[in-house]
């Protein structure tokens, strides 16, 4: 593991994020797992751990806490996060934040961050009433803060009149930053902003919620013209380490499997060449055509349908670039009122989206596209006779 410096520490360049944590069959955190995958981490030189009060229903924070409390409090940093992004009666700070600190079992965070700074977050952050910004100086005055920083899936404008308003106070900025998003998103120009005010990166979303894991049969083989041995997450990844700014680049993994092969990837920096970003850009262009969804599952939080939306978002996309069958079958199987068409169009995934997408429309659009295509059950059932037939002629 190679560390970058910040304030006179060492951060591991890789850092362990806490929303995609290993799961059992109901849905709750495999903390049998997720205690393996630390071990693992601290013992391989991840030192730097992070989490945020929605993540997991509430119960991230608990879990992660409890996992790291096997460990001295000096070997590891912890992160988390305060929601003011989303909606809610009240933004109070202080009630959530010493929540916050019971439920990781700690009596001050490393680092802090306002989660989700954007368009509609920032009005709530700055508002006079919560006095938020306040509260957290003063935690950090108090020491149970040790940095004060903020996350954002902001537009660029956006990002810059927050830092022209409490940038003085922000020691970090965490981004959705990945090749695909670095014209996609304009994440190049944020990079750039954040350069000029000497604010630190913190990378989120280095391969697009999973999406830039797995390429097509022709991308993947050009990329293994030019480095034979590199995985593909992996090429996510040296695209952000020469990036001017980044110190930690957070990986969301899910079992023991991704930890052990991004770690790999972290043992030294080997960042790409001119050509192979060239490369590695060109394929990003052909992949905009889809939604770009990152799974945060911000928006699931308010549906009141319930609907999986990241999941339906999935489908979408493939079905946007080879309709088949086989693709629309991973939703024929769901409930009815999981489908598509029960969404109800009043737009409250659209508000929580950190991508700006118009959910409602999507949903639309896909309910539309499932209705053209043949249903599986017809498919399996004329298979089905088909087998018979034969049988019987033979």
């Amino acid at each position: 593991m190679y560390y970058r410096e910040f304030q006179g520490m060492k951060l591991s360049a890789l850092g362990f994020g806490a929303m995609r944590l290993p799961q059992q069959e109901d849905g709750t955190i495999d903390e049998a797992q997720l205690a393996q995958m630390t071990a693992y981490a601290i013992e391989h030189g991840v030192n730097y751990f992070d989490t945020a009060y929605p993540y997991h229903n509430g119960q991230s924070e608990i879990a992660l806490g409890k996992a790291l409390s096997a460990y001295n409090r000096d070997s590891w940093y912890l992160a988390s996060k305060f929601p003011g992004h989303q909606i809610s009666a009240s933004y109070e700070p202080a009630p959530i934040f010493e929540n916050q600190l019971r439920k990781c079992g700690v009596d001050y965070f490393d680092f802090y961050l306002l989660h989700n700074v954007n368009e509609s977050s920032m009005a709530t952050y700055l508002d006079p009433k919560w006095k938020i910004l306040d509260y957290f100086k003063e935690q950090k005055r108090l020491g149970r803060i040790r940095q004060l920083g903020f996350s954002s899936h902001a537009g660029l404008e956006a990002l810059r009149q927050f830092l022209d308003i409490a940038g003085d106070d922000m020691e970090f900025c965490q981004i959705q930053l990945n090749y695909l998003d670095w014209t996609l998103q304009d994440a190049k120009g944020k990079v750039a902003l954040l350069n000029e005010r000497n604010i630190p990166i913190w990378v989120m979303e280095p391969v697009h919620g999973g999406k830039l894991c797995s390429l097509g049969e022709k991308e993947e083989a050009r990329l293994k013209a030019l480095r034979a041995d590199e995985s593909v997450p992996g090429w996510g990844f040296r695209f952000l380490q020469d990036i001017p700014g980044v110190t930690v680049i957070l990986s969301g993994m899910s079992n023991l499997t991704q930890m052990q092969e991004n770690i790999a990837t972290f043992e030294s920096p080997e960042p790409l060449s001119g050509e192979e970003k060239e490369v590695l850009l060109d394929i990003a262009e052909g992949m905009k055509d889809s939604v770009p969804c990152t799974a945060c599952r911000y928006c699931t939080e308010e549906c009141p349908q319930g609907l999986d939306i990241p999941t339906l978002i999935a489908v979408y996309n493939e079905l946007r670039i080879a309709p088949t069958f086989t693709t629309s079958m991973r939703l024929e199987l769901l409930p009815e009122d999981k489908q598509p068409s029960a969404c109800l169009s009043c737009g409250k995934c659209a508000k929580m989206c950190p991508q700006s997408i118009q959910i409602p429309e999507v949903m639309k659009d896909l309910a539309a596209k499932l209705e053209t295509l043949p249903k599986w059950a017809d498919i399996s059932r004329e298979r089905e006779i088909a087998a018979k037939k034969w049988n019987d002629i033979g």
